[in-house]
């Protein structure tokens, strides 16, 4: 979904209802795990940048809830763990809010801070 929202809560507002939870669940892991990072609305969706540059991001997508991390080999590592997902270069995408792993989106967060 391409948004107009200018801020992370209006974001979540025009989420779908049924990935509301999900969504915002994935707003607090970032908020928990990225300490020191700006969050913000870049390319239409929510995002966390550290010293100026985007390194995280989210979107609920027409088919699937997405989480973009910009760090080199941070997605590939946990590659193995994320069974219910469709994984890319530097993207994990969920078809359904109820097959995210949050344990694992949370490590995945903690070393893209780390790093």
């Amino acid at each position: 979904m391409k948004s107009q929202a200018t801020d992370v809560p209006a974001y979540i507002a025009e989420v779908p209802a049924e990935r509301q939870a999900a969504i915002k669940k994935l707003r607090t892991l970032c908020k928990q795990n990225l300490v020191g990072y700006e969050e913000c609305i870049e390319y239409g969706m929510p995002g966390y940048k550290r010293n100026g540059v985007l390194e995280v991001s989210f979107a609920s997508q027409k088919q699937y809830i997405a989480l973009y991390v910009q760090k080199a080999g941070v997605v590939e590592d946990f590659r193995d763990k994320f069974s219910a997902a469709s994984i890319g270069k530097s993207c994990v995408r969920f078809r359904s809010p109820d097959k995210i792993d949050f344990e694992v989106l949370k490590q995945l967060l903690h070393r893209t801070a780390k790093s």
